[in-house]
């Protein structure tokens, strides 16, 4: 084989078209909101690592769960890259009428980015976090929260950081 690029192989480079039943698909027998996502910092410097924080409520008369998923977009890139990658998920159990507030780490290499070496570069990126993918479409409710943080410095070799 000498073709790896994922193009046309995969929803998630490049194509339009939509999943039948993407990652987080499915129902639940209560509701829940998303609020208050917080980014560490606006601007880090390139090897730096995100922390990030959402409060999850459950807003039903029910008991649940809900899969809480974090994805990352390159808003600009040298090279070709996913529309947004899954780079942490958590499962969490919240009870009728209460909230917790989930924490998530996002490491510096999961912003990393292949050409002909792994390396890091700066940019503007978008934080997603929600109980879906970004844009998907479901027939229950729910919320993807976003915000975007800088990235700033030279590009470099993730080995570099």
């Amino acid at each position: 084989m000498e073709n790896y690029t994922m193009e046309g192989r995969t929803y998630r480079y490049y194509g339009q078209e939509a999943p039948l039943y993407p990652f987080g698909y499915g129902l639940s027998y209560t509701t829940f909101r998303y609020r208050d996502l917080v980014l560490s910092s606006p601007v880090l410097p390139i090897c730096a690592n995100l922390s990030v924080s959402v409060v999850l409520e459950n807003t039903g008369r029910g008991d649940g769960e809900e899969v809480v998923q974090l994805y990352l977009r390159w808003e600009q890139s040298s090279v070709p890259v996913p529309h947004w990658q899954l780079v942490a998920f958590r499962r969490v159990a919240v009870p009728a009428g209460r909230e917790t507030k989930l924490s998530f780490q996002v490491a510096a290499e999961q912003r990393a980015v292949w050409a002909q070496d792994w390396h890091l570069e700066p940019g503007t990126f978008t934080i997603f976090a929600g109980g879906q993918q970004p844009g998907q479409k479901m027939r229950a409710p729910s919320e993807v929260l976003s915000a975007q943080f800088t990235v700033t410095g030279a590009t470099r070799p993730l080995r570099g950081c």
